[in-house]
């Protein structure tokens, strides 16, 4: 397998605001974007560096997998720019109301999630915004490398539709902070917040902040890549 300059080839797996009933932006209680910790720094200091993936990485790498081929990004892109996707809540989900919203027997983000269609082309703009290879074989293989994930998850009331609130977050990066990892991140504070182990807006503030440093505070040091159920992130 030859390196790339870019993303490094491995295997791998792979609205409207009325119809969701006028879900707002939560802006003003976090300032998510200016508490950026310092992994979204780094990202920022990479993508406005000019250097490619391969110097970023210490020179060509190979990574062998089986099965499909893939992407494999440098952990600077395990967490979103700050400036693109600082994070926006779901006014609708609220400390006193969780039994009713987030933690109801059932679920509840499969009655808010937003329409394959509408994610898709945000994916496809997110890619474009974030820098991320766009020219490398059909459009389909290439937007399979990330999905296009909510920062603040659907299960912990962050906004369904609101681009400040999705990213195409990579399946696969470097050292293993990729989409599957956050996924157990997710479920971990779901469970926590629906059993007052953990407040809504400390959860929420957490995983918008740096969701590696929750992970690794509320999961664990080693981050698990296997696929698992989710609520709904």
């Amino acid at each position: 397998m030859v390196a790339l300059a870019g993303p490094l080839l491995a295997g791998c797996e792979r609205h409207d605001s009325a119809t969701l009933g006028r879900i707002a932006e939560h802006a003003a209680g976090y300032a998510l974007g200016g508490v950026a910790a310092h992994e979204s720094e780094r990202y920022l200091d990479h993508r406005n560096s000019g250097q490619s993936y391969e110097r970023q990485l210490g020179g060509s790498q190979n990574i062998q997998h089986s099965g499909r081929m893939g992407l494999v990004f440098p952990e600077t892109d395990a967490l979103p720019n700050p400036r693109l996707t600082p994070g926006a809540l779901n006014s609708a989900v609220t400390q006193t109301n969780l039994r009713e919203t987030i933690c109801r027997p059932g679920g509840y983000t499969r009655s808010i999630r937003p329409d394959e269609h509408y994610t898709e082309n945000l994916k496809r703009e997110g890619v474009r915004q974030y820098g991320y290879p766009q020219q490398m074989g059909k459009d389909a293989f290439m937007l399979r490398n990330y999905e296009e994930d909510h920062l603040i998850s659907l299960e912990l009331g962050g906004s369904p539709d609101s681009p400040r609130n999705l990213w195409p977050e990579p399946h696969h990066v470097i050292g293993g902070w990729g989409s599957y990892a956050k996924d157990k991140l997710e479920n971990r504070l779901h469970s926590m917040v629906c059993r007052r182990r953990i407040s809504l807006e400390r959860a929420q503030h957490a995983i918008a902040t740096n969701w590696i440093a929750a992970y690794k505070q509320y999961v664990g040091a080693t981050p698990d890549q296997g696929r698992s159920h989710r609520y709904g992130g």
